[in-house]
């Protein structure tokens, strides 16, 4: 008895001792998580946590992944976490990650934190050749990859090399060519400049768009036997059931869309398809694991599922995110064409003021000008008034010496009677004093009128220096009116540098009515036009980047998959082709494999 009861004891002690609760790492594509989980959650208590920690609404899309024996699997949600076989160290850890993926990235992703996960996810699909990517759309879906990560291109800041650290490229575009790192950066980069004014929610759905159009985007392979025991591959995706050669998994051999199938089912290794048509016979095939059996039928019924749904008009919680995306993304439009303006405007006045400033500079180099030419005048006027003071006193000194040579030849001429010698002489004296005086006053008369021409010139000058100094003063007043105009000019500059944040709460209250989202509607439709000429655009583009490495390409390198891309054609039109044929045809085909 003693026993029995020390043992209830025990037992019970033992159970008061098991603990309550288990920790859980989460790693998503950018982040790590962790949670305090109680033991009897179950799937869907920690999705939800997960889901609302990211602030997620888009939750159909993805799903908690774990690993067992080197095959994937996905948490269910109505079974309890710690009853999946998973490691039981603490933490558990899960990997949240897209399940599904949508038809068209588009229409279907609606809020950014969803189509942030799928880009990283996609992303790190291509570099790591999940997907297969071609040569040049790699190119193209780096230079978005650029766009979203540091924002427009700015040449003084996004200089040579500065993409050196990035892994932008999958190693096999990189080896299949004879090109440097820099060759690949200088084509990412003018591309990127191209993409100028997206924002990173836009650059990161323009990478979703181009690379929804690769072959196996959104693909699961898991390889199979028909009921021949030929080896196939099985690619469930978003649009449906197809088939493949082991060695290609590019293009499809046959493809049964969701809406041909009734029902999917599975028996240990062996899985039954039934089609719509209930007069065409169900078809086989065996995969090599139960466990693999089970994922199979988890995305067939989740891939189905939102096949159907896509299908049907949009639940309520799903248009209210819509309407919510719409107004968003008009109020995210109108915000940057506010900035759009008011950056325009700054830039205007920043001109204005730029010219104002030079054009002030000018004047002040015309005045600099004007100053020193008055001061030349000046010197001049100066000099020439001396000049001509100095030729005015020589005249007189000339007409004084005149004078005295004319006493000097009369008193010559009163003592001219002494002697004939004396006669003589005096004669050639004053025919000499004659002479000079003549000559005297010739350079007297030429004296004079050079002092005439010099008060002319002196006359000249100061008229010259009057209308320097209006010229000077007419200046003067343009200078001031045009500091005015520059310093208004500067205060308009400032208050644009500086906008108000109450103004845009006060008058713009954003309130979307009929008439907005008419607009709202046809600058949709206008997108769409605008898009359909760029995609054209964008495919030059890429041929032509195609062509201009194509030298360079080093043919010994090609993969299995390269060659087999050059020959595949685009993946809705395979898919389209494939599916003319009937159901029946198409079950028969795939027997015979």
């Amino acid at each position: 008895m003693a026993r029995a009861i020390a043992s209830k004891m025990s037992f019970s002690s033992l159970k008061r001792k098991q603990p309550k609760t288990f920790n859980v790492r989460i790693i998503t594509m950018d982040a790590e998580m962790e949670f305090n989980c109680e033991v009897n959650w179950k799937g869907k208590d920690l999705f939800d946590q997960v889901c609302r920690t990211l602030g997620l609404r888009e939750t159909w899309f993805f799903g908690l992944q774990y690993t067992v024996k080197d095959t994937i699997a996905w948490l269910k949600m109505d079974k309890k976490v710690l009853d999946h076989d998973v490691p039981k160290e603490e933490p558990v850890t899960f990997h949240f990650l897209a399940k599904f993926y949508p038809e068209n990235v588009e229409e279907e992703l609606v809020q950014e934190i969803t189509q942030h996960l799928f880009f990283l996810q996609v992303k790190k699909q291509i570099l790591e050749e999940k997907i297969y990517c071609p040569p040049e759309a790699s190119v193209l879906l780096a230079s978005y990859a650029v766009q979203a990560k540091y924002g427009d291109y700015d040449a003084s800041v996004h200089k040579r090399g500065f993409l050196a650290e990035e892994e932008l490229l999958p190693k096999r575009v990189i080896n299949l060519y004879q090109m440097t790192p820099e060759m690949w950066e200088e084509r990412i980069t003018a591309w990127y400049a191209e993409h100028r004014g997206r924002t990173r929610d836009e650059a990161e759905m323009e990478y979703l768009k181009i690379a929804q159009d690769t072959e196996m985007y959104g693909v699961n392979y898991f390889l199979i036997r028909n009921k021949k025991g030929t080896e196939l591959l099985l690619g469930v995706d978003a649009l449906g059931l197809h088939i493949y050669d082991p060695e290609n998994r590019l293009t499809p051999k046959t493809s049964f869309p969701w809406n041909e199938i009734r029902n999917i089912s599975y028996s240990d290794k062996e899985f039954t398809i039934k089609p719509l048509d209930k007069k065409i016979d169900v078809f086989k095939f065996n995969s090599s694991k139960l466990r693999v059996n089970k994922l199979i039928l988890q995305l067939c019924i989740g891939n189905h599922d939102l096949f159907m749904r896509r299908r049907k008009s949009d639940s309520l919680e799903v248009q209210q995110m819509k309407a919510q995306a719409r107004e968003e993304k008009a109020r995210k439009q109108m915000e940057r064409q506010r900035l759009a303006r008011e950056k325009q405007l700054r830039e205007e006045a920043e001109r204005t003021r730029d010219e104002l400033e030079r054009r002030l500079l000018q004047i002040k180099e015309e005045a600099q000008m004007a100053n020193d030419a008055l001061m030349r005048s000046e010197e001049t006027a100066d000099l020439l008034a001396e000049k001509a003071q100095i030729t005015e006193e020589e005249a007189k000194l000339l007409a004084q010496k005149a004078a005295e040579a004319e006493q000097e030849m009369q008193r010559i001429k009163a003592t001219a009677i002494r002697s004939e010698e004396e006669k003589r002489l005096m004669e050639q004296k004053v025919l000499e004093t004659e002479m000079l005086a003549l000559k005297m006053a010739e350079e007297s008369e030429r004296r004079a009128k050079e002092a005439e021409q010099l008060k002319q010139e002196l006359q000249e000058a100061r008229d010259s220096e009057r209308r320097a100094k209006q010229k000077l003063l007419e200046i003067t007043s343009k200078t001031s009116s045009y500091t005015q105009a520059a310093g208004s000019s500067s205060t308009s500059v400032a208050t644009v540098d500086v906008p108000s944040f109450n103004m845009l709460s006060d008058s713009m209250p954003y309130d979307f009515k009929d008439t907005d989202m008419k607009r709202l509607s046809m600058e949709i439709e206008k997108e769409k036009v605008e898009y359909m000429e760029k995609s054209r655009h964008l495919q030059e583009q890429l041929n032509e980047l195609k062509t201009e490495i194509e030298s360079l390409k080093l043919k010994e390198r090609e993969t299995a998959m390269d060659i087999m891309h050059e020959n595949a054609g685009s993946k809705q039109n395979t898919i389209k082709k494939l599916t003319l044929q009937s159901t029946q045809c198409r079950v028969a085909f795939f027997e015979e494999l």
